[in-house]
């Protein structure tokens, strides 16, 4: 269903809703432009190439959020612009949604405003389906985070950070350390590191926090931090996500960071070259001790810029014509921008 929804009769991608199978090569693809809008993303700054592409021109995105985000948000807001799309950030807590209107309705009023692409946050697992399945033709819905079930485009920035980095998956060991049960970033990068052959995934996280099941996606539990993180080549802390919580979880906080928080000392006893990642927000002197969260492990704020290239590689992927995306992509590797 997932690849019926996402994918068109050619295997482009249509809507991008989960990382749940993807084929391996898309996958990769995405990656692949990715690098090659790298140099965009950065803004024409000191590290970049060029400060604007004509690729979505007189396309417009609207940025669809039901629940509140900072980094999420602005990097699509950014790499839409970066493409030089319009883009419309609808404050749904202001909309007509306040006032009884459906989230069909919602959808049907903006598409007759000639609207491209919605990127959707919802709290409800399965929204982004939602509205993939009851989009117009020729409108594409980009799933920004929708309750539990999946964070697509983080899952695919985090796995662009650890390929720069460490570019054979086939030789990686990853912890996902943290509160697992109601993350959706957990479950889009253990699709996305299976697909891309990763010798070995580990949920890390205390019993009452480890999703039912999550074995048969690929993942080995442990349920204690210094056996879960022993010969990691990657660490990717979870933020405990309070809001989701009903009932009592963990005895508190002060007892998870003691238990599973990445201390100084716990960062020390890692393999030199391990790499510690976060997708935020930051719970400092929970999930990770202040000194680790930006120490030289840490490659949380590459993550943040990452997401611009990567989102701007998915949007052009699903939005521009083949020509048309090659052609802004050919006029940039004239002019030296492209990162290699």
């Amino acid at each position: 269903m997932n690849d019926t929804l996402q994918l068109g009769a050619d295997g482009r991608l249509r809507h991008l809703l989960t990382t749940e199978g993807l084929p391996r090569a898309l996958l990769v693809e995405i990656l692949d432009h990715a690098e090659r809008y790298a140099p965009a993303a950065a803004g024409g700054g000191p590290r970049g190439g060029v400060k604007k592409l004509p690729t979505l021109h007189g396309k417009t995105v609207v940025n669809l959020f039901f629940e509140a985000s900072t980094r999420t948000r602005t990097t699509f807001e950014l790499a839409a612009k970066r493409l030089s799309a319009d883009v419309i950030n609808l404050q749904v807590g202001a909309s007509s949604t306040s006032k009884g209107e459906t989230l069909l309705d919602t959808l049907k009023t903006l598409e007759a405003m000639q609207v491209d692409m919605f990127v959707i946050r919802h709290e409800a697992s399965g929204a982004a389906h939602f509205f993939a399945r009851h989009a117009a033709p020729g409108v594409a819905i980009l799933n920004a985070g929708d309750g539990r079930h999946a964070h697509p485009t983080q899952a695919l920035l985090d796995m662009f950070t650890i390929r720069r980095h460490k570019p054979d998956f086939s030789k990686l060991c990853v912890a996902i350390v943290g509160d697992a049960l109601h993350s959706r970033v957990a479950r889009s990068d253990i699709h996305a590191l299976r697909t891309l052959g990763a010798a070995e995934i580990r949920v890390v996280a205390p019993r009452p926090l480890v999703p039912a099941g999550i074995e048969t996606l690929g993942a080995r539990v442990f349920n204690a931090l210094e056996p879960g993180l022993d010969g990691a080549d990657v660490v990717i802390l979870l933020r405990l996500q309070k809001e989701r919580m009903v009932g009592a979880f963990l005895p508190s906080t002060s007892e998870f960071h003691r238990d599973f928080g990445l201390t100084r000392e716990r960062l020390a006893r890692l393999k030199p070259d391990t790499l510690v990642m976060h997708p935020g927000p930051i719970n400092r002197g929970v999930e990770i001790e202040g000194d680790v969260a930006y120490g030289d492990h840490s490659l949380i704020l590459e993550q943040v810029e990452n997401g611009i290239a990567v989102r701007m590689a998915v949007m052009a992927m699903i939005l521009a014509d083949a020509g048309d995306r090659e052609s802004a992509m050919g006029n940039r590797e004239g002019r030296g921008g492209v990162a290699q």
